[in-house]
């Protein structure tokens, strides 16, 4: 039997049994839905969007997952591993307040008034519910999970697989003190055996002040699940940072104001956000894992930088790239156009390599670090490419 058959047999296997992986998983993890009820984005047992999201049909998704497992671009995957500058406890203990280390994908890690916070933690070898199969990193994370400071907070956006890792909560639910999140995933985290007191779930436009810097789950444009059977049974969100000067700061202390978008096709809501809270000084926006068939859900970089605009943002840093393969593009083409696009607008955009510090105080742009060489990274087939996070 030709290869290229061998091949595309075993990745119709795989994708099977992924499928039934999540099905699986979804019944072992349904939060619970009574407590939603009083949550204007709660309706007929689901969470939604302002705008209903346009359904793809059932001839739409056949086509997308047979592009996705055979008509992949070559360089979707790198050829060589991009760089990343490997980071050690001792430096991360000496890093100042307003430090901020990208680890992967919409991984950041920021210290904030002394404590570390973290964003969609996801340090699994692949964005799936098993191990064995489904889209892997394109690189090892810049510092293992167990070197990480005693986390203050981890900051949660939505429960798919790419943000929400369970073998990541469930290694950080000792040592992290509190775990943010939107309605329905803080459920999520307390069955998987976070200690309920230290789980705090919000609808749109809720939060809570934590050592002084207030954190607000403010809308997005999106949508939720793990498996089959519980899609938009949990809510989705993005994150406003505040951490502003209060009589316990040095005199003449500046605000510092962060948004992290989390997932999110581009909407009204940005301009909302950019209105109550901005300007920001650093917006993390997606920028990645985009396609014309699913703008709704995904920003096009053209609208990450519009979206920059509506917040009022002062520095761009696009996330959601540069670590799984999880659309058609070429893994660097996010880069290369938001790069391309802030310069004709003029927006201010930094780009630092995973394990890299920026001054959230003084950010600065970097180089392209997309564009350099590294080790070689092991072939794989495309058996990697299955279902859409």
């Amino acid at each position: 039997m030709p290869r290229a058959i061998r091949l595309r047999r075993f990745s119709l296997i795989t994708g099977a049994l992924i499928v039934s992986a999540c099905l699986f998983s979804s019944v072992r993890t349904h939060p619970p839905l009574g407590h939603y009820a009083d949550s204007p984005q709660f309706a007929g047992g689901r969470f939604r969007n302002p705008l209903p999201r346009p359904a793809l049909g059932f001839w739409k998704t056949l086509r997308l997952i047979r592009d996705s497992l055979w008509n992949k671009p070559a360089d979707a995957v790198p050829a060589v591993a991009p760089p990343v500058l490997a980071l050690t406890a001792q430096q991360l203990a000496q890093a100042p307040d307003h430090s901020l280390f990208r680890l992967g994908h919409s991984t950041l890690l920021v210290k904030l008034r002394g404590g570390w916070w973290i964003t969609d933690p996801v340090f699994a070898e692949r964005a799936s519910p098993v191990q064995w199969a489904g889209p892997k990193r394109f690189h090892a994370p810049p510092i293992a999970l167990d070197e990480l400071p005693p986390l203050r907070g981890v900051i949660l956006s939505h429960d798919h697989f790419d943000h929400l890792d369970a073998s990541t909560v469930r290694r950080l639910a000792d040592t992290a003190g509190v775990f943010l999140a939107p309605l329905g995933v803080g459920d999520r985290l307390i069955a998987w055996g976070v200690d309920p007191a230290k789980v705090r779930q919000f609808d749109w436009w809720q939060g809570t002040t934590i050592d002084g810097v207030r954190f607000i789950a403010t809308p997005a444009q999106h949508f939720s699940g793990r498996g089959l059977f519980d899609g938009d049974k949990t809510l989705w969100a993005s994150w406003t940072i505040l951490d502003e000067p209060d009589s316990d700061r040095a005199p003449g202390g500046a605000s510092l104001r962060l948004f992290f978008s989390g997932d999110t096709g581009y909407f009204d809501g940005f301009k909302e956000i950019g209105r109550r809270y901005g300007p920001f000084d650093v917006t993390m926006l997606e920028t990645g894992a985009y396609d014309a068939n699913w703008p709704f859900v995904h920003m096009q970089p053209e609208q990450t930088v519009q979206a920059h605009l509506d917040l009022r943002g002062r520095w761009l840093l696009p996330i959601h790239n540069g670590t799984f393969d999880l659309a058609m593009h070429p893994w660097t083409e996010p880069f290369e156009r938001v790069a391309a696009l802030a310069a004709e607008q003029g927006v201010a955009l930094t780009t630092p390599r995973m394990g890299e510090r920026l001054d959230l105080r003084a950010p600065q742009a970097m180089t392209p670090w997309w564009r350099d060489a590294g080790e070689p990274i092991a072939a794989e087939a495309a058996v990697q490419r299955t279902v859409a996070l």
